[in-house]
């Protein structure tokens, strides 16, 4: 048997790098990618959050969630580009759909990444950078776009590379580079390590991932429970998770997302469940399939997890109403407190919408009009 090959594909700044790609597509000669710009509320209000920065405004110390306001002060001759949902649901299926012709084992996490399963296609190359590399640069042929690339033996392992030096580049991180390439990080890099977790370990003086990895497991399960088992085995590279290429007997479609960093106001967390719910929209039309029920799921900072779902009136594949009943269903969860994960998945599927019954109130106004 093949030893796995797993590509992580990952858009750099995806929403900041779309925008980009479609105004210098239309004629915009400025390339917001190259100036201090960020994608997120309005110069006039001085509302929301940073949803996406360019490098020039990283280098003012802006950081993704923090409020427009505080960014303004930072820089301020910042450029504000509000977000276009529309736009990257379509960037991100375009880039799914090339993708596919490299490698059709695909699994996509979020709007702008995925796995891919390249173990049977990566004999087709020299080497696994050679396969990579072709990819990387045929998305930014094509599309106008960049990507990085992580390469490893499992999910894990190619996402933390895919994290490494950005944009436009590839990494690779097999188990016998771990020592050398992970292991000497700061622990809050590890994935599924967020701003709790990082400061329980600092506290037991785990201050480095190789920290973490030369732990007894049993002391962190003893602080952090199952969750201080499962990162000692991310430390140490263990993942066997499969590329899941399509959901088991199409029973349900959905989708999770761990968050870089932790939500704490409702517009970003909204922020993720626009994104979850276009990805979980566009995967329901790709199946022909409608969905009568749709829930929403927290995991806080703490890991605990609460979820409801609700029935919707009429079966849908469309993405704007599935986040206004996923949006209806966060608000009814939601303690206030730092979330970490987030998900939606619709259930009840059918492959034809099923009519919608109309009360008298509808009949006599459509009568009236």
């Amino acid at each position: 048997m093949s030893k796995r090959l797993i590509f992580h594909i990952d858009v750099n700044s995806a929403y900041l790098s779309w925008s980009a790609a479609e105004k210098l597509k239309q004629g915009e000669k400025r390339d917001l990618r190259t100036i201090p710009s960020i994608i997120g509320g309005d110069m006039a209000s001085r509302h929301g959050v940073v949803l996406a920065k360019s490098i020039p405004a990283k280098a003012y110390g802006i950081a993704t969630g923090e409020p427009v306001a505080h960014a303004l002060q930072k820089c301020p001759q910042l450029i504000l580009e509000p977000p276009n949902h529309q736009l990257y649901r379509q960037y991100s299926q375009r880039l799914m759909e090339l993708l596919m012709n490299f490698c059709p084992l695909l699994e996509q996490v979020s709007i702008d990444e995925c796995y891919m399963d390249f173990t049977e296609y990566g004999r087709r190359y020299q080497s696994p950078a050679a396969a990579a590399a072709q990819i990387k640069d045929t998305v930014r042929n094509t599309l106008g776009f960049t990507v990085n690339i992580g390469i490893s033996s499992n999910k894990l392992l190619a996402k933390m590379a895919s994290d490494f030096q950005k944009p436009d580049k590839i990494h690779t991180l097999f188990p016998e580079e771990i020592s050398a390439k992970m292991w000497q990080l700061p622990v809050r890099e590890l994935f599924m390590v967020g701003r709790s977790s990082a400061a329980t370990l600092e506290k037991l003086e785990i201050l480095t991932i190789g920290d973490l990895a030369h732990t007894n497991p049993q002391i962190l399960e003893s602080h952090m429970k199952k969750h201080g088992r499962l990162i000692w085995e991310f430390a140490n590279g263990i993942d066997n998770s499969p590329v899941q290429t399509e959901d088991s007997e199409l029973k349900g479609v959905g989708n999770r997302m761990t968050l870089k960093q932790n939500a704490e106001t409702s517009e970003e967390a909204k922020c993720a469940l626009r994104a979850l719910c276009n990805q979980v929209a566009a995967r329901l039309q790709k199946y022909g399939q409608y969905a009568g029920m749709v829930s929403t799921e927290i995991r806080y900072a703490s890991f605990t997890e609460v979820s409801h779902q609700r029935k919707l009136a009429a079966s849908t594949a469309e993405a704007d109403i599935l986040y206004r009943q996923a949006c209806l269903l966060f608000d009814e969860l939601w303690n206030g407190a730092p979330i970490r994960l987030l998900g939606v998945r619709t259930s009840k599927l059918t492959d034809t919408p099923e009519p919608v019954q109309m009360n008298l109130f509808d009949y006599t106004a459509n009568w009236l009009l």
